[in-house]
């Protein structure tokens, strides 16, 4: 089920003339990154669906955050109902013919408040009308109704192909000899990618076949970028953190960009990491209750493996610009994680990050950044444990960066990060 209030659920059943509940309506999807807000949203119109997501964020987005949450909730909350309540004030905006997208999440993350709490607000502010669109892991995208199995799997490759675009700009741009050039690529690329889902058949073999052309196509743009330097000449930074506030530019002050103007390339930790983490997670929970030979299990195992061949199929044309630059299973991660926070004592962001901090400074990282908001428990914890990390890795910097909006002298702070990192590159040469 979606969330309740007093406007019409989005449930599994048809309107009352027959056709779709969200036909007529457009979905606005928060910018959680650039890319895949854009990609997800062409997701949503290769199935029929109007949708894009939701202006940029801007200074009126802290304005509207602020007024309408308490102070209690963390940083992202307040960006994401500032944008929703920014979109609402405007004057060519129809609240009945509005659907928010706004997911949620088992676990100790504030996260899995935010759908209840933008209905409550909704609903106290007079957009009783305007619904929410909240899928779940245990509802499978049902509010979507017969239209739910071509959009999960059209909206998991574009989330995948998203990453894909977003780390090779992350590779190339650092490198690039003329300013701008990796952005064009990317640009240009992921307007390729958006094209593509929209223009191609939901059939997955033959959508699969044209996304994979696609990443060959957005592949041969970079590399006609011209370089400077060769990727991997600079200290590699890794990312990680809350998944919205690290993918977040404006939550994050714009980070890796700044991080890049002091000599930086960064490895970001993606959105896909967490889909392998709750995949992994269902696995771990069919175990311990004794389902593993039930028609779930085997449904969640035929999911694995067709996502599997997916990535396989959309990241292999990347091989070779990516080298060096892997992304780890899941497993591994979960293994690098397990000597100082186990998944079966902790759960989320917090296992993910400790786990990605062993295996980045394994692959040669510099230093890594922890991007958080201001009082965020996966960030505090993953603070308390990240010393006894660095002194097991030989010193590796790992700095902890937290937000909530307000102004601080970031490029000090990263200024005498990147000095550390030399240093620690230095010694480990």
């Amino acid at each position: 089920m979606l969330p309740t209030g007093r406007g019409t659920a989005l449930a599994d059943g048809d309107s009352a003339a027959g056709e779709h509940p969200l036909k007529g309506k457009r979905v606005y999807i928060p910018p959680m990154a650039y890319g895949s807000a854009r990609a997800f949203a062409s997701a949503f119109r290769a199935i029929g669906l109007e949708a894009e997501p939701t202006p940029p964020s801007d200074e009126r987005t802290r304005e509207l955050g602020a007024r309408y949450t308490s102070g209690d909730e963390c940083y992202p909350a307040k960006v994401t109902v500032g944008d929703f309540m920014k979109l609402l004030e405007r004057p060519d905006t129809n609240p009945e013919r509005i659907a928010l997208f706004m997911p949620t999440a088992e676990g100790p993350c504030r996260f899995g408040q935010y759908a209840p709490y933008l209905r409550h607000v909704l609903d106290a502010n007079g957009y009783a009308q305007v619904e929410i669109l909240s899928p779940t892991s245990q509802n499978a995208y049902g509010g979507l109704g017969e239209l739910s199995k071509p959009f999960v799997r059209t909206g998991w490759r574009a989330l995948l192909a998203a990453d894909l675009l977003q780390k090779a700009l992350l590779i190339y741009r650092p490198c690039e000899a003329q300013r701008g050039e990796a952005e064009g690529a990317y640009e240009e690329s992921l307007s390729d990618l958006c094209v593509t889902l929209e223009s191609n058949p939901t059939e997955p073999s033959a959508q699969l076949a044209a996304l994979r052309e696609c990443m060959e196509r957005g592949r041969d743009r970079f590399r006609r970028v011209a370089l400077g330097r060769a990727p991997g000449s600079q200290p590699v930074i890794g990312i990680v953190g809350e998944i919205f506030c690290r993918l977040n530019t404006f939550s994050n002050e714009n980070l890796v960009r700044r991080l890049e103007e002091y000599g930086a390339e960064t490895w970001l930790s993606d959105i896909v990491e967490w889909i392998w983490y709750t995949n992994s997670e269902h696995f771990r929970k069919l175990k311990l209750t004794g389902r593993l030979l039930t028609v779930e299990a085997l449904g969640a195992w035929a999911r694995d493996r067709v996502q599997k061949r997916d990535e396989h199929t959309l990241l292999e044309p990347w091989t070779e610009d990516f080298k060096g630059r892997e992304e780890p299973d899941i497993h591994e991660i979960l293994e690098c994680a397990r000597p100082y926070l186990p998944r079966e004592g902790a759960f989320g962001e917090m296992v993910l990050n400790v786990g990605k901090v062993v295996y980045l400074a394994r692959k040669g990282a510099a230093g890594i950044i922890d991007i958080s908001p201001f009082t965020c428990m996966n960030g505090i914890v993953c603070e308390a444990i990240y010393p006894k990390i660095s002194r097991d890795l030989g010193g590796i910097p790992i700095r902890n960066f937290y937000f909530d909006g307000t102004q601080s002298d970031l490029d000090r702070d990263l200024g005498v990060y990147m000095e550390l990192a030399r240093s620690y590159r230095k010694k480990r040469a």
